[in-house]
């Protein structure tokens, strides 16, 4: 007897049922993650979102643009960014409580993270819109996963200040912190920020993760000094993510 097809069979069921289509919640926004490089990084189901609300909110519609053209997908963009949120946030919720479907994207990775996306979202659960997550990549767990630091606790920043005298400030709360930290930093302060991060935190193993699923990945690692002169030896460019690791108690 055949025993491999009744036990295929439940799981080909189940599989079929995940392949069904959506069927959108009407006056909802979507939270939908969009890959961070590698364009083959999206979900099928934020495909199948992308393809079948009324309206994208894009951060960059030049970049979600070409997004959309790659998976023939041809519904309507508007922008929304941080220097139009607040004049076109009321815009997007009369068009929710209208009935319309609106999908937020972010110019890479998941909406709402150290992005202006975190305001819409917020007006909207204020007005009592629902907001539904479309999970996917998102810059801080990709650059945590390869770092080798520890993962079971984190703590995640965004943007340190850029003025240093706040800079300092804003480590000086992380000094302690047993968790393995994780910022964006731009290329052109890097250098700076590492030096500050070993003024305040010590001379603490580090992680640059630069250009993440994209052509020129590279993943740097080492004490904050010795990151330090090799990027005072040879600059990088791109999109920075810098993990370091946490406090350490000396007992």
């Amino acid at each position: 007897m055949n025993t491999s097809r009744g036990a295929c069979g439940p799981l080909l069921a189940s599989a079929n049922i995940a392949r069904m289509p959506e069927t959108l919640t009407k006056g909802a926004l979507y939270i939908v993650s969009t890959p961070i490089g590698n364009m083959e990084d999206i979900t099928l189901r934020a495909i199948h979102l992308l393809g079948t609300v009324d309206l994208i909110a894009a951060e960059d519609t030049r970049h979600t643009k070409r997004l959309l053209i790659k998976y023939a997908i041809p519904t309507i963009l508007t922008s929304y960014h941080d220097h139009n949120k607040e004049e076109k946030a009321p815009v997007l919720i009369q068009r929710l409580k209208e009935g319309q479907t609106i999908a937020l994207v972010c110019d890479a990775g998941t909406p709402g993270i150290s992005d202006p996306g975190f305001y819409l979202i917020r007006c909207c659960i204020e007005a009592g819109i629902r907001t539904i997550p479309v999970p996917g990549p998102t810059a801080v767990t990709t650059a945590l996963i390869v770092s080798g630091l520890p993962t079971d606790a984190f703590l995640f920043n965004g943007f340190l200040p850029k003025k240093r005298g706040a800079r300092l400030k804003r480590l000086g709360v992380f000094k302690e912190v047993p968790a393995t930290l994780v910022l964006y930093e731009s290329p052109y302060r890097l250098v700076k920020t590492l030096q500050d991060c070993r003024d305040v935190l010590g001379n603490r193993q580090a992680v640059i993760a630069r250009e993440m699923t994209k052509i020129f990945e590279e993943v740097m690692r080492g004490t904050l000094e010795e990151l330090m002169a090799r990027l005072q030896a040879k600059p990088c460019r791109g999109e920075i993510t810098l993990v370091i690791e946490g406090y350490r108690s000396e007992k």
